[in-house]
């Protein structure tokens, strides 16, 4: 049993603060779990109270006669260490912290929020925020929280917000059928983590579905590895807030300065299988729709609709998201032809011109039909349903209820998800018509927009995209190579944290990426010439070798196309000079220049991509993919995931960046070589995690060709030796 279950389903509950003043939580608590018949026992605490609710109050914890499983704290943040001190004493295993005034409000307040915590450790005790709404569960009848007319359900609710939680438990009233089955108010995590939340509820019986509402986590890391463990069983649909905020000012390197919080947030945790919603209004029906259904085993769907109009608004928008008009086979267009009218549409999508006007029944018939195609994966059915009896004839109700009966058979029969958009789906519970509320109450959602039901599709072939989706196995210990821990031993003793370009060079070989061209070193003009000569007089860039020169065009530290020894001359003094000057400029000394890297041109064409990683302060390692070159930082066209990557990791950044189609050939041109990318991606991935020293490293740009791919600059910056200390601890 999960230790966090005795918190959740108490067997009873302290109440410290409590009150009778009607305006207070210490009051309004209590009378919640009265109204909602609680059946463990209720102990109030006020020293100054013989009695609140009916409750015996007790002066203090200590003189309470049973056990206490859950304790809800009011009283003021300066007296939570000895209360928490108190709780230890009783054996209480868990408490709810509502007061603010801690690690959110400054200095002095974190020292009293580690003076609590502290308490907790030592006594055994797990702590709820501080600075929470609190928590209920409605299986348990424990509502602390104070939200009223709850309704049980499979969708639990973590949320670092009181009122996006107040949102969505409004929103699931109205709907009438959605229910909830726990909510926690995350408030500061000083000790109990969204991971162990989620962790949690991966156990828990009456959770079929999880939504979290997240503006930031004290150990992402750890987040994002559970979230791939229960993403395996329940699918967890999460909106994280911040999508405007900046990349990190202070990055040295194009992936460091691309990699905002949100956009990191994106790629990892979508990649650890959680259902990101972009909109607010859409986080409860995704929940929804993913808590009853089935998760597609691909992206085929079929609809099924009763006007041309509906039809073709719910193909463009299959297909805008990514879903597959699913093709019909030709026994299933000549049932559907059989029972419809000759006017009827019967390649999907399927409309039925008229066929349902006097017989909604048909929509049953022409369901079965859809279902029991092999090719097609979901079933959408879009326009009146539901509504016949409203539209036509009340006569046509309860053939209406009789085929939401036989469609809600189907759906368990075929174990396909079947969604509903009805025009008439936007009357409340209480208003809406009956054929509705009974295929609602069979297990089918109803939506009264046709963009959502799709959404609600991409939901389901995403989550079971995920659960399909191979996890990362990799041993760190033998892809640590040795060349490239002398590299590192150097750049130690030398005092530097730049790993220079030509070792970059050695340690991405030796990670078994194809570099595509040998690279000399040339510390002289003559050296360089040498060089250009044993590169076999193919023309040649010249490039800086620096420590203190990290983005070479800026410094005039690059030149192309040098085809002849005097142009080799004049580039190596030219670009010693500008490296200088730059330096004295920007820094106000003289560089040191190692010397200046000589390597073929690569061949033309191809398309400039840059791949980096960068160690994301909440996830860890992250690999970023996307449109490369001296405007990479202007279009910020990349995506990210965590590492250690998997292939299939790896294919699917290829096609989500904005411009994935000039991967595939535009204008005449080759399609790049995909597997080539997918190699040198899962190369940077084996050296990255074999390598936790690398704080960040940067390919831009890589060119992609038809076949192979060339890098045409890489850069490696290490973490300073006191913070891999701390990363191994």
């Amino acid at each position: 049993m999960n230790a966090l279950h005795p918190i959740f389903y108490p067997d009873s509950i302290a109440v410290i603060g409590a009150s009778k003043d009607q305006t207070k939580r210490g009051f309004r608590s209590i009378q919640k779990l009265v109204e909602d018949g609680f059946k463990g026992a209720i102990y109030p605490v006020n020293p100054k109270e013989a009695s609140i609710l009916g409750r015996v109050a007790y002066p203090s914890l200590a003189q309470i006669p049973g056990k206490v499983d859950l304790a809800l704290i009011c009283t003021p943040a300066k007296t939570l260490p000895d209360v928490i001190a108190q709780c230890g004493a009783k054996g209480v295993k868990g408490v709810v912290v509502l007061a603010g005034g801690f690690a959110e409000a400054g200095e002095e307040g974190r020292a009293l929020q580690d003076r609590m915590v502290a308490e907790a450790k030592k006594h055994g005790v797990r702590i709820i925020g501080p600075n929470t709404s609190g928590i209920f569960n409605t299986h348990a009848l424990a509502n602390i929280v104070g939200f009223s007319h709850l309704k049980p359900g499979g969708i639990a609710l973590l949320s670092q917000s009181g009122n996006m939680a107040l949102s969505l438990v409004t929103e699931a009233q109205a709907n009438g059928y959605v229910g909830l089955s726990t909510y926690v108010g995350i408030g500061n995590e000083s000790d109990i983590r969204f991971h162990e939340y989620l962790e949690y509820l991966r156990g828990d019986k009456n959770t079929k579905a999880v939504i979290a509402y997240i503006e930031g986590m004290k150990d992402g890391r750890a987040f994002v590895d559970t979230l791939q463990r229960v993403t395996r069983e329940k699918p967890v649909v999460i909106y994280k807030s911040g999508r405007t905020s900046a990349g990190r000012s202070s990055a040295q390197s194009h992936t460091g300065a691309l990699a905002g919080d949100y956009a990191v947030s994106e790629g990892v945790l979508k990649q650890a299988g959680a259902i990101l919603a972009r909109k607010s209004d859409e986080i409860l029906s995704l929940a929804e729709a993913l808590s009853l259904l089935e998760p597609m085993v691909s992206r085929r769907v079929a609809v099924l609709a009763d006007g041309g109009g509906h039809a073709t608004i719910a193909a463009d928008t299959l297909s805008e998201r990514g879903l597959q008009i699913a093709p019909l086979s030709d026994s299933t267009k000549q049932a559907l032809a059989a029972i419809l009218p000759p006017s009827a549409a019967v390649a999907n999508p399927v409309d039925v011109a008229g066929g349902t006007d006097s017989n909604p029944a048909v929509f049953a018939d022409c369901a079965r039909i859809l279902l029991a195609d092999p090719g097609v994966d979901a079933l959408l059915i879009t326009g009146l349903f539901g509504g016949y009896g409203v539209r036509f004839s009340q006569t046509l109700t309860e053939v209406e209820i009789e085929t939401s009966e036989r469609i809600a058979t189907l759906h368990q029969e075929f174990g396909k998800p079947v969604l509903v958009h009805s025009l008439y789906g936007s009357l409340y519970a209480d208003l809406r018509p009956k054929p509705l509320a009974l295929i609602r109450e069979r297990g089918i959602p109803v939506y009264d927009s046709l963009e959502l039901a799709v959404r609600c599709l991409e939901a389901l072939a995403d989550f079971g995209e995920a659960r399909r989706r191979p996890l990362p196995a990799i041993d760190t210990r033998r892809l640590r190579s040795k060349q490239f821990e002398s590299v590192i031993a150097k750049c130690r003793h030398e005092g530097r944290t730049v790993v220079l370009e030509h070792e970059a060079r050695e340690a991405l070989e030796s990670a078994g990426v194809d570099m595509l061209a040998p690279a000399l070193v040339a510390g002289t003009p003559d050296e360089a010439v040498r060089a250009f000569h044993t590169l076999g007089g193919v023309p040649v860039a010249i490039k800086v070798v620096s420590r203190d020169i990290i983005h070479k065009t800026d410094a005039g530290g690059v030149k192309l196309g040098l085809a002849d020894e005097a142009g080799v001359r004049k580039a190596f003094a030219e670009i010693v000079e500008g490296g200088t000057r730059y330096t004295r400029t920007h820094e106000g000394r003289d560089p040191d220049i190692t010397g200046l890297l000589v390597t073929p041109m690569a061949p033309k064409g191809g398309i400039e991509i840059i791949i980096g990683v960068v160690r994301d302060p909440s996830y860890g390692p992250v690999l970023m993919f996307g449109l490369g070159g001296v405007l990479v930082e202007v279009l910020k066209d990349v995506v990210f995931r965590s590492l250690p990557l998997t292939e299939a990791d790896a294919r699917s950044m290829l096609g989500e960046i904005r411009a994935a189609q000039i991967l595939e050939g535009v204008r005449g041109a080759k399609p790049t070589d995909k597997d080539a990318l997918v190699k040198l991606m899962l190369g940077i991935s084996q050296l990255c995690t074999a390598f936790p020293e690398i704080a960040e490293l940067d390919l831009n740009p890589v060119l992609a060709y038809p076949q192979g791919v060339g890098i045409l600059d890489a850069r490696i910056l290490l973490e300073d030796e006191a913070s891999v200390a701390a990363l191994a601890h």
